[in-house]
């Protein structure tokens, strides 16, 4: 007996409370699922990470985009602790700001720069720019041994890609993508790369030094820098020569 649209064997039971939404999915998203939009019935009190995992179990190819999909409930961006409510829409999209080649990622891997850079290079760009920052050893006079960066993860995706589309209405640039890294870091290993892509190099360089300091103003990224006497996590500052 069919337990209906979107229902999990082990939602069954007469007194489980029942939270009905609608999911919708877009761009790149929409071609791995067969069903849009697709109404999605929960137990008890869920989150959009509830839910995305019982998707996962009904789509498996939405694995493929691990941590680089976005989601709004309501129309508004949301995070995977956001909670849901019966009727609620909730929307699953990659990053869109400014096509396709706009990109924004975490990763506990180490990051090629030019790798990252050469994403946002297309032939009407008459410049590109990267931001590399790195581990430095030595802070105020003190000797890091390594730093460990900790993230909200949906959120700061979320952030990063409002932070780009930001980037298009301020500035004159095509493309821009962001590569954090979290985790442990070893001194010298990059933490964060910022490429963007612009016809004329000013924009391109404006955007970069705007970007870096809104991302640290505003994107949910921790840093704690471990030394030889102690450890501390660092205050937030918009200093753009700190990354």
């Amino acid at each position: 007996m069919s337990n209906g649209p979107g229902l999990n064997s082990t939602d069954r039971g007469p007194l489980a409370a029942r939270v009905t939404i609608r999911v919708l999915f877009f761009g790149a998203a929409r071609d791995v699922v067969t069903q849009n939009p697709f109404p999605l019935a929960l137990a008890g009190t869920p989150t959009v990470s509830h839910a995305f995992h019982q998707l996962i179990e009904k789509f498996p190819d939405l694995e493929r985009f691990g941590r680089s999909l976005l989601f709004a409930v309501n129309q508004e961006y949301a995070t995977q602790d956001t909670n849901l409510k019966d009727n609620d829409e909730l929307a699953i999209f990659p990053p869109v700001s400014g096509g396709t080649h706009d990109f924004f990622e975490l990763t506990t891997d180490t990051i090629d720069v030019g790798a990252v850079a050469r994403r946002v290079v297309l032939p009407e760009c008459g410049a590109t720019v990267s931001l590399d920052g790195f581990a430095r050893e030595w802070t105020k006079g003190r000797q890091t041994k390594y730093l460990i960066y900790e993230a909200y993860d949906g959120m700061a995706l979320s952030e990063m890609q409002r932070l780009g589309a930001e980037a298009h209405h301020r500035f004159d640039i095509a493309h821009i993508g962001i590569v954090h890294r979290t985790g442990r870091l070893e001194i010298g290993e990059t933490s964060v790369v910022i490429s963007v892509s612009a016809p004329h190099r000013k924009a391109a360089f404006e955007a970069c030094e705007w970007a870096i300091k809104e991302l640290k103003r505003t994107v949910p990224i921790w840093k704690k820098e471990i030394y030889s006497d102690g450890e501390t996590w660092v205050t937030p500052t918009t200093d753009s020569t700190d990354p």
